[in-house]
């Protein structure tokens, strides 16, 4: 009986978000998103920008997976479903010999000679492929990729693929192994990766601070975890048969989730469990600082109750005044002290993923807050990402604190996940 009321408690946050889901807009609010002046323009220069190639923006060459997993909903309106199964298909062909999934991939024409960070493989030959080893979200975000894929296109056939001699649905169920297999503290029933400022993919202990070696501290934290179950939840809709594999697991990962990282008097995930030392100061008080992306993640998974998504909004929007930050895209807040990151675009503070203001997550709270039917919390939260991009004729990367764009400027991952919003509120009103 414990086991069974155990379950139902994990699965109440989802089943309150789907209930919620259906709750229509108000009159005045309705009014609002019929005339809001901003979403038409971010529309159209959404489906602008997503013309123009599949890559991150104009400051990346590569494909990247993580990036592809926000826009390809966008993508969809001015692609055929054979190119954008296409893209897909050029990560299972790269896939690793263990089952992971490279980042990105580039045309191998323009690699260069003194490039040595790159995999190849005899069935992609087309193309060099990356991966960002201190993450962990790149075989959940195919799996998530391949879910929106379907759901936007209708075409399962994808699953059927086969590739190397081994179905797409296979290599889905194989990626996920990986993880397991490589990913996973068996202490805590977590996914772990190295130590990252949120959801971001530089560790701090040196340079560039993209690859695991000597000097990685692996810890544990709620982006990677939530990404996880996200996945395996998709996985289990889009292939039926793997719910008696993946199903506990799911279940497993999301209790030892509130278990391990929910502060429940603090109302809030900690930032990290450590696995082999932290690289900051002893003195330092990590716990202080707010994971924006990461609790955005989570409500996705379905970890929070909808009284905890209130709070954490509230909390995330108190702490943006605090910052004086533009919206509620501020990776973290209070940032890491300077120098604590040795790749300098980490410092100083308020600087990149240490506290830089990211539509490419703040737009996925705002999705997370129409399907939770915080419907006016939405439409004031996204105001702010929707009148910088008409401001600055343009979706950035990322924004500094006092509201100024950054990085590249056709990020597509901030087009994606603002078109993606901006048609869930038009359905509200239809």
């Amino acid at each position: 009986m414990k086991k069974y009321y155990t379950l139902i408690l994990l699965m109440l946050p989802a089943l309150t978000a789907l209930a919620q889901a259906n709750k229509t807009a108000s009159k005045e609010l309705a009014e609002k998103i019929k005339t809001d002046a901003y979403f038409p323009f971010v529309k159209n220069k959404a489906l602008e920008v997503m013309k123009a190639g599949f890559n991150a923006g104009d400051g990346y060459r590569e494909v990247w997976i993580r990036d592809y997993n926000t826009f390809i909903e966008l993508a969809a309106q001015v692609n055929t479903k054979e190119v954008l199964k296409e893209n897909l298909l050029v990560f299972f062909r790269m896939q690793g010999g263990d089952g992971n999934i490279i980042d990105g991939f580039t045309p191998a024409e323009k690699i260069s000679k003194e490039e040595k960070d790159f995999s190849y493989s005899k069935l992609e030959p087309r193309y060099a492929g990356h991966k960002n080893t201190v993450e962990t979200d790149q075989e959940t975000s195919l799996v998530q990729s391949v879910y929106k894929y379907i759901k936007v296109t209708g075409d399962r056939s994808i699953l059927n693929e086969t590739i190397g001699g081994t179905t797409v649905a296979e290599r889905l169920n194989w990626a996920m192994e990986f993880l397991i297999n490589h990913r996973f503290n068996a202490k805590y029933g977590l996914i772990i990766g190295a130590t990252t400022a949120d959801w971001g993919d530089v560790q701090p202990e040196h340079g560039w601070g993209v690859d695991l070696d000597s000097n990685t501290h692996y810890a544990i934290d709620i982006y990677d975890n939530a990404m996880f179950i996200i996945a395996l939840d998709n996985l289990i809709e889009m292939i039926p048969s793997s719910k008696q594999k993946w199903g506990p697991v799911k279940e497993a990962v999301a209790k030892n989730c509130r278990k391990h990282l929910w502060d429940n008097k603090q109302q809030k995930f900690i930032p990290h469990i450590y696995l082999n030392g932290s690289p900051f100061p002893a003195d330092f008080d990590e716990n202080k600082i707010y994971y924006f992306g990461g609790t955005a993640i989570a409500i996705e998974a379905g970890l929070l109750s909808r009284e905890e998504v209130k709070t954490s909004l509230d909390e995330m929007v108190k702490r943006v005044k605090q910052a004086g930050a533009g919206s509620i895209g501020l990776t973290l807040y209070p940032p890491y002290p300077d120098g604590f990151f040795a790749n300098k675009i980490m410092n100083p503070v308020y600087s990149y993923q240490n506290g830089g203001d990211w539509t490419w997550f703040g737009g996925r709270m705002v999705q997370q807050l129409i399907r939770y039917g915080f419907l006016d919390e939405a439409y004031e939260q996204i105001q702010p990402m929707v009148k910088r991009v008409k401001d600055n004729n343009g979706f950035y990367e990322w924004y500094s604190v006092d509201n100024k764009p950054r990085g590249s400027g056709t990020f597509r991952g901030e087009a994606g996940v603002l078109y993606t919003a901006i048609q869930m509120f038009e359905k509200l009103v239809q």
